[in-house]
């Protein structure tokens, strides 16, 4: 029986401090297209997709995140591996949203809300994309956010805020919008954060609920030993981190790097092949 991975909650849902990323299911490298066209190769399927989030299932690590609702694949593969384990996948949808101020975009929001509530959804955190469009800088607010957060209420579902911009958790939490938990950037070498590590440490530390952060391994750039030893080291208990993996035997490895960065101990594992070793890297 594999360990329990140490576990957080959002508003009464119990969630795993590690998070299934999509990334590396659907084909976004952060790399290229011949990268984006090798993990869609191998993995933008449901059995592929099935393989990868039963083997964090095995470590009860059960919340898968992503735009699903526009991503069947992702919610096909979640279920298959929820029919062979018996093991009920959490599903963090993050949708892109119409954000314009007219009753048509509205109403289609809704229905982009809705869909995600029809695909299994627990929680629902709108995407980025979508809620950068509404942030002032000036009057340190997200115009309109809380029109969307009610939406996300109204279907049954805990809101929450995809966030690139770390000035959204202050705003969020300033303005007591509905935001049950954020996603945030946040890695070792500032891959894709707007401003600086230190600077986005404290938003996160300062933050009123859990964040889940992304990018650890800044899309492949750093190791998993150095990625997962950050964030682990760097966070709060109640914290997440999303983790993305190519193939089962990487969900093993990450796991128990992450495990030994929570234990303070060294990671259980063999190491990488080399033609040529010397004494010490044997």
């Amino acid at each position: 029986m594999s360990e329990s991975f140490p576990r957080t909650e959002v508003e009464g849902i119990s969630l795993p401090r590690i998070i299934i990323g999509s990334n590396w299911l659907l084909g976004w490298s952060h790399t290229s297209a011949a990268a984006d066209s090798m993990i869609n190769a191998r993995n933008r399927n449901r059995e592929a997709i099935a393989d990868i989030v039963e083997s964090f299932l095995e470590y009860d690590i059960n919340a898968v995140m992503g735009p699903a609702a526009d991503n069947p694949v992702l919610l096909e593969g979640a279920k298959l591996a929820e029919d062979r384990t018996g093991k009920k996948v959490i599903i963090i949808d993050t949708p892109i949203i119409n954000v314009d101020d007219t009753p048509e975009a509205r109403k289609e929001a809704e229905a982009t809300i809705e869909r995600c509530r029809q695909g299994g959804a627990s929680l629902c955190l709108p995407h980025h994309s979508s809620v950068e469009q509404l942030v002032n800088k000036n009057k340190q607010e997200i115009t309109r956010l809380p029109d969307y957060l009610a939406m996300v209420r109204d279907k049954g579902m805990v809101p929450g805020l995809s966030a690139h911009m770390p000035e959204l958790l202050i705003y969020s939490d300033a303005n007591e919008y509905d935001v049950q938990t954020y996603i945030q950037i946040y890695n070792c070498m500032g891959f894709m954060m707007q401003i600086e590590v230190e600077s986005v440490h404290n938003a996160i530390w300062n933050a009123k609920k859990p964040v889940i952060t992304i990018k650890s391994m800044a899309a492949g750039r750093v190791s998993p030993f150095v990625g997962l030893n950050f964030s682990f080291a760097t966070l709060r208990e109640k914290d997440m981190v999303t983790v993305g993996c190519y193939t089962p035997q990487e969900v093993f490895e990450d796991i128990e790097f992450s495990l030994a960065a929570i234990e303070r101990r060294p990671p259980k594992l063999s190491g990488r092949n080399s033609p040529s070793k010397t004494v010490i890297m044997k």
